[in-house]
């Protein structure tokens, strides 16, 4: 049975806090993240955690960098590297009211961990760098 995810959070202030570092045991929260994320796609192509009320660092987004366009799910992600600075804006389902102006970078390193627990390190320079930059931003409590 599919399900439809969860609410979503527009408290600014809830989503102006940073999250709490994430865990295998976050299981049910990444599910959730997931069905959330599935049931916005028409519209959305990442969330994190806290935008269905979770103060985890965990991020969820659809990666196209493959040949084949595959769900991804980071734990504890962090931004470690970063290259090309430029101005773009961006709208988000927490956040009401349309676009908003941000600075992003055009190729970025982060590290994050699997459900697993494994650590990775992915250099992103396709078109997943800007979902990926705004969702860790989600997890700093950064809103744009």
């Amino acid at each position: 049975m599919y399900n439809y995810g969860k609410q979503l959070m527009h408290d600014p202030i809830f989503l102006a806090g940073k999250s709490d570092v994430a865990t295998k045991e976050n299981w049910q929260a990444v599910k959730d993240l997931l069905d959330t994320l599935l049931a916005h796609k028409d519209r959305c192509v990442g969330m994190a955690a806290n935008m269905i009320g979770v103060k985890k660092r965990i991020s969820a987004f659809l990666d196209k960098s493959g040949r084949v366009p595959v769900y991804t799910v980071m734990l504890n992600p962090e931004i470690i590297k970063k290259d090309g600075a430029y101005n773009t804006e961006e709208g988000c389902l927490s956040l009401l009211g349309g676009q908003r102006p941000c600075k992003r970078y055009k190729s970025i390193k982060v590290k994050y961990q699997t459900m697993e627990m494994q650590n990775r390190i992915k250099t992103c320079n396709s078109w997943t760098v800007q979902i990926i930059q705004h969702e860790v931003d989600h997890c700093d409590g950064v809103l744009i």
